[in-house]
């Protein structure tokens, strides 16, 4: 007999994450009861993820449970926040043992990793989408946000930005063939799609380091724009400080991918979830373990907000690309075309 509704949550779901304390009434009933703790401000993040649009058709259902989790707690870390709880709301096309399985081992196994419990969510029939919500905790009052910036402070990011985009792009390419065979870096590449790293330990030390902070979901560079016009400023970002990881560099020197593609996708090619953030220069000590371990890099600044030749597209018009002290051309900046991702762009 087919597994229903209340079986799936049974089988699947019920023990899908780490059981805590403040749970004091979780999966089974119309709605859960959490006990937040006394002196913390309560953090609430919630992303949609629709097959063929975050995720290829066909994509590995464990890659598509940890995801799923991924993209929340990545939220959670831009707010330099500790996650606590997870609802889950899937839409199944049909039932699938086998991938309702592997599935569940891709958001458990990330969900016990960071102390998250699932307490509760939804199951019904229709294309594959995955809504999943986020709460936690951060002390009260130093919660991150994105409107602290101010003129002069250091503009910064983790990880290497483009690696997800080029993966995602390299699994495209697979996709139907018969002979998929990836290289080490393709590999790398892929793995930087399929299993984000949340920056969760790097978004709590920054909470009395940074003055604001953005995840870095839709392109570094849309994402940039949406912090500085937050922050009533113009983020200054140097292309030729931007980090490059040595499997993103390798697709460029067997010329799998040009330089400016490349580059491209630092900017704009987004499912990254790293951090962006700006630091004011009097805090830049307490960044300099991160900047040491390569974590962490430099990439430009704040400045007094001005128009100018700005990222092709940017929302807002507050991101100014140069390469050192020289500002990008106007042609340089359509070419290149470093609009971030935008559901309903047309």
């Amino acid at each position: 007999m087919p597994l229903g509704e209340f079986a799936i949550i049974d089988r699947f779901f019920r023990d899908a994450g780490l059981v805590r304390e403040d749970v004091v009434l979780g999966i089974g009933d119309d709605g859960a009861i959490l006990r937040p703790p006394a002196g913390f401000d309560l953090i609430a993040v919630s992303d949609t993820l629709v097959e063929g649009v975050h995720f290829p058709a066909g994509a590995a259902p464990r890659s598509i449970g940890h995801r799923a989790l991924a993209v929340n707690l990545s939220d959670i870390a831009a707010m330099g926040a500790e996650p606590a709880w997870s609802l889950l709301a899937l839409t199944l096309p049909r039932i699938e043992e086998s991938w309702l399985a592997e599935f569940t081992i891709g958001f458990a196994t990330l969900a016990r990793e960071h102390g998250v419990a699932l307490v509760g969510g939804d199951t019904t029939r229709g294309p594959l989408t995955l809504g999943v919500q986020v709460m936690g905790f951060v002390p009260e009052g130093r919660g991150l946000r994105r409107t602290g910036g101010r003129p002069g402070d250091l503009l910064c990011v983790s990880g290497t930005p483009g690696d997800a985009a080029a993966g995602l792009a390299s699994l495209r390419r697979a996709a139907g063939t018969t002979c998929d065979s990836p290289d080490a870096a393709e590999r790398q590449l892929r793995a930087r799609f399929e299993y984000p790293t949340p920056r969760l330990a790097l978004g709590r030390a920054l909470r009395d380091v940074a003055s604001a902070c953005i995840d870095v979901s839709d392109g570094l560079a849309g994402d940039l724009d949406k912090l500085a016009v937050a922050s009533g400023c113009t983020a200054v970002l140097d292309l030729d400080r931007l980090p490059r990881s040595a499997a993103l560099q390798s697709r460029v020197q067997t010329g799998g991918l040009s330089a400016r593609d490349a580059l491209r996708l630092a900017l704009a090619g987004g499912d990254d979830y790293e951090l962006a953030f700006a630091v004011p220069p009097a805090r830049r000590a307490a960044l300099e373990p991160w900047l040491a371990r390569g974590e962490v890099t430099l990439i430009g600044e704040l400045i007094e907000k001005q128009s100018g030749e700005v990222a092709e597209g940017a929302e807002g018009g507050n991101v100014l690309l140069r390469r050192g002290t020289e500002p990008l051309s106007a042609a340089d900046l359509r070419s290149l075309d470093a609009r971030g991702f935008d559901h309903f762009a047309p």
